[in-house]
């Protein structure tokens, strides 16, 4: 019916190439094809099953899982999302700052949507969460930001420009009712409370990474 796809942050561009944020991309699609190649057996020995999390075992697979999708749509609407929000981030704080944000915000969403159903046999699994820390911090350093996007409605297509505050925030309201309404039968899907936990904690943290050097 219709969608917004952010592409990138018309407003500036990073100073820096962002070697982070693209090898965070690699290493999903690494692992996507390890995925593809290793089938059921690979998915449930490296996702995060809530019920094994918080009997204490297997808690590698809260970061393992931060690199793992679903679907080859899954992966590719995460990596746009990634890309269009990660460099500028990444050039706010310094690589190594960004890079343990965004583990922290990913562990965070991954344990906020696990503690939804902790008796959940369901493999949790993308990494989302950890990207939706990153939006959380973008909306705190660039809230006025452009970020070039596309419109799709019904069949009309076009490139247009849309205020960062106004897209995170729509995007971020639609997770939180999406987790309200169904916070209480969560047995798979959409990781709406995974957003959230991310979301917030990234908006929460952001001034604490960012790099005072860099924003001048």
């Amino acid at each position: 019916m219709g969608g917004l796809i952010p592409l990138t942050d018309a407003s500036r561009r990073p100073a820096r190439f962002p070697v982070v944020t693209t090898a965070i991309i690699l290493a999903n699609a690494i692992v996507f094809l390890l995925e593809l190649k290793g089938g059921d057996a690979f998915v449930l020995k490296w996702s995060a099953v809530p019920a094994d999390i918080f009997a204490g075992h297997h808690w590698i697979t809260l970061l393992t899982a931060m690199f793992m999708h679903a679907s080859w749509s899954h992966i590719i609407g995460n990596m746009i999302f990634l890309w269009a929000f990660g460099p500028e981030i990444e050039d706010a704080m310094n690589p190594f700052r960004y890079l343990v944000f965004y583990i922290l915000g990913g562990l965070v969403a991954m344990l906020a949507q696990a503690a939804a159903s902790p008796n959940s046999t369901v493999p949790n699994l993308g990494a989302s969460g950890a990207i939706a820390a990153v939006m959380g911090a973008f909306i705190v350093t660039y809230p006025g930001d452009e970020i070039r996007s596309i419109l799709i409605i019904f069949v009309f297509v076009r490139i247009t420009m849309i205020p960062a505050a106004l897209l995170i925030g729509f995007w971020f309201l639609t997770q939180l009712f999406s987790a309200g309404r169904i916070a209480t039968a969560q047995t798979g899907g959409v990781a709406y409370l995974a957003h959230v936990g991310g979301f917030v904690f990234g908006a929460l943290t952001a001034r604490l990474f960012e790099d005072t050097r860099r924003l001048a």
